[in-house]
């Protein structure tokens, strides 16, 4: 997602069609546009598809397509070596991620919104800025994220005792986490995020910013080939203001 986050990047609003080839270890980009995973039907859906557009996310300008996260997320990226992804595919994510667990330390976070309104938390373990619907090879976002919706869903987690961390990760593959206790769930359209310490930000699996940062959507931003038929997205308009 990475890579494909780099093309995007390249044919945002030039009217070029981005097409997808889900060669890589997650591929949570196609997996949110319903493009399959078996690179033969993959090739047809870029003869046959049809042409949507959708949203892209921005932090501090540069482009990501499905979640930028700070806190644990960092360091599960620094811990998904290409040894572990070569050995373990999109199984090293659960492994990096325990390795990860045991070591990290929370943090203090503020989440100021366009509209002069703030939040503020404290002992966090995570906060997940998500533009598409997918991450971290087939975690979701939450149930409503959409990548066409023109919205941000950001949720954060705070720390609790294991038995909380374990409810909150069986939630994790259908986005339902964000209406566990100990997780706080908005949308937006723009928010700045500061730390009371400097974070690493993880753009789609690369360590790409540092906080305070901005997340922004940059609506319509990317035409991208789909299987006809996918609900995902559609072809609606070039932004307005």
């Amino acid at each position: 997602d990475g890579t494909v986050g780099c093309a995007a990047e390249r044919v945002a609003h030039t009217g070029t069609a981005l097409g997808v080839l889900p060669l890589g270890t997650a591929n949570d980009f196609a997996r949110t546009l319903g493009i399959p995973t078996a690179v033969p039907a993959a090739v047809r859906t870029l003869l046959e598809g049809q042409v949507v557009d959708v949203d892209l996310g921005r932090v501090d300008g540069r482009v990501y397509l499905n979640v930028g996260s700070i806190g644990l997320s960092v360091a599960v990226t620094r811990r998904l070596t290409p040894g572990l992804k070569r050995r373990l595919g999109r199984f090293a994510y659960p492994v990096a991620t325990l390795a990860a667990y045991r070591s990290h330390r929370p943090f203090a976070a503020t989440l100021e919104l366009a509209d002069g309104t703030s939040l503020r938390l404290t002992d966090l373990r995570q906060v997940a800025v998500g533009n598409g619907r997918h991450y971290g090879g087939g975690l979701t976002v939450s149930p409503t994220a959409s990548i066409d919706d023109h919205l941000l869903d950001v949720y954060a987690v705070e720390r609790g005792r294991l038995r909380d961390h374990v409810s909150v990760a069986r939630l994790l593959r259908t986005g339902h986490l964000v209406e566990h206790e100990r997780v706080h769930h908005l949308t937006a359209r723009r928010l700045r995020l500061v730390t009371d310490e400097p974070q690493e930000v993880n753009l789609d699996g690369e360590i790409a910013a540092t906080t305070p940062a901005t997340f922004e959507v940059d609506r319509n931003a990317l035409h991208v080939v789909v299987p006809r038929g996918s609900s995902a997205a559609r072809m609606d308009a070039e932004a307005g203001p």
